[in-house]
């Protein structure tokens, strides 16, 4: 199962009735993981296994994510990849799913997240090749040429049950306060903090963790101008960088 390079490379576009898969985008979502280093980045930093039935723990973290854009909520929703059977072969099951994610320790993630810098800053200078260059955003009427424009948000994700790190809101719901931090010019996800539902909203040391995070994934040769965008709740961590300058 560790060996699926070059599935794509069989693959065909034709007008004819055989061999047909559902949800056919998250084939193109794939072979961009593949193609860009990413799934080869993340085997190599990822928990190694041996023996016959050893499923490459790069390729199941890529799975998961496309699963996830399928509209996967849980571990279980691994099964959504059953529609690319005939492209992918099998999905993994949903305890291998939990197993690779139980692995991920500190370390790990610390590896990661230098894997996947090391596959943006590659994916970014091939936008900036493109005809039209590197996609530059347009704030209030004015196009921000050279600048970087990252976006600091929490999001409240509803629990039904009482799982791990599940709380009360603010909002008199119950389950999770993720902060996140987005890159508006590619409409990427830098970096995410999970935080239980009872988190706070305007907490100063968790919007510079995540903009830390979300820095360090900014290419270096794009850092030099950084537009930082958020709501009434980073106020507090604007206050924070202004005193600490």
């Amino acid at each position: 199962m560790s060996k699926r390079s070059g599935w794509d490379e069989r693959l065909s576009v034709a007008a004819g009735g055989k061999g047909l898969v559902g949800h056919a985008g998250t084939v193109l979502l794939r072979r961009c993981a593949d193609r860009t280093g990413l799934t080869r980045a993340l085997s190599a930093v990822a928990p190694k296994g041996k023996g016959p039935g050893w499923w490459d723990r790069g390729a199941i973290l890529v799975s998961v994510a496309v699963s996830i854009v399928l509209g996967a909520t849980s571990m279980s929703d691994i099964n959504l990849l059953a529609h690319q059977v005939g492209v992918f072969g099998g999905p993994p099951s949903d305890s291998t799913v939990r197993r690779t994610l139980d692995g991920l320790d500190a370390a790990t993630l610390t590896r990661i997240a230098k894997a996947r810098a090391k596959v943006r800053r590659r994916v970014w200078d091939l936008l900036a090749k493109r005809p039209g260059g590197f996609p530059w955003l347009c704030v209030a009427g004015k196009l921000l040429t050279g600048w970087v424009v990252i976006d600091l948000d929490a999001t409240l994700i509803t629990a039904h049950s009482d799982m791990q790190g599940a709380a009360a809101t603010f909002k008199k719901g119950f389950g999770f306060h993720p902060l996140g931090a987005w890159c508006a010019n590619t409409m990427e996800s830098l970096a995410m903090l999970l935080r239980p539902g009872n988190a706070g909203s305007n907490t100063v040391a968790d919007h510079v963790r995540v903009l830390g995070e979300a820095l360090a994934q900014v290419p270096l040769h794009y850092r030099h101008k950084i537009l930082i965008r958020v709501d009434g709740a980073g106020a507090p961590t604007n206050c924070w960088n202004t005193c600490n300058r």
